[in-house]
């Protein structure tokens, strides 16, 4: 059952309690609540997440991952939300290890059998010194698109630069997406939810096709032609 709230998900990939990222989705959350919508948050860094074991059929089994940690609860309640934010500080200019790891696991051991996100809408933070930033929220797009979610835009990602030595809000630019990606995300999920009230069926098809499942080769008009 649909709750009666929009419901997002903030899932932080810093190691680093009360952090830039922390920060960030801190500031997320607050605005997410004054449109009167729920936020949750996930710190991976307070959960018990394995990588990826050498057992290596992770693209021949039809089951999810049976590695014994808390990973299918986190996925269970990415299942629950309307939408979910992706935040992640730059480390070592690649994406920081809690969150690798969690789109790994999460990707190829549970998401890919039924894209049960398609249709979320996804945001993304990234927070870091200087560099890098771009590529890692390249990545994470990535990881959204992958998983069929509706990647809602601000006009400019969502990246927050700070280089002071201690954690603050300082970047007035980054904010400023910030902003603009959750109001957009909160305005996306009521028109999606508005849409199943006003029709009962959901705004977009919920039933995509596995792109593993094999598909009949289809040939161009005129490819087998030999002139």
């Amino acid at each position: 059952m649909q709750a009666p709230y929009p419901i997002i998900l903030g899932i932080s990939g810093s190691e680093r309690a009360g952090g830039n990222t922390d920060l960030a989705l801190d500031y997320a959350g607050r605005l997410v609540r004054e449109r009167d919508a729920e936020f949750r948050t996930i710190h991976l860094r307070d959960h018990l997440i394995s990588p990826c074991s050498p057992c290596g059929d992770c693209n021949l089994r039809t089951t999810p991952c049976e590695l014994r940690d808390d990973m299918s609860a986190i996925i269970e309640k990415m299942k629950e939300a309307d939408g979910i934010i992706y935040a992640a500080p730059v480390h070592g200019f690649g994406l920081a290890h809690l969150m690798q790891i969690f789109i790994e696991r999460a990707g190829v051991g549970f998401l890919r059998f039924e894209r049960p996100l398609a249709n979320k809408v996804g945001g993304i933070i990234v927070t870091g010194r200087r560099y890098s930033d771009a590529s890692v929220h390249n990545q994470i797009v990535d990881n959204l698109l992958l998983n069929r979610m509706i990647l809602v835009g601000s006009g400019f990602p969502a990246l927050l630069h700070n280089t002071s030595p201690e954690p603050q809000l300082q970047d007035t630019e980054g904010l400023e997406a910030l902003e603009r990606m959750v109001h957009r995300m909160v305005d996306m999920i009521h028109l999606l939810r508005s849409h199943q009230a006003a029709t009962g069926k959901p705004a977009l098809p919920p039933d995509d096709r596995n792109e593993r499942t094999a598909r009949p080769l289809r040939l161009l008009a005129g490819a087998g032609d030999t002139h």
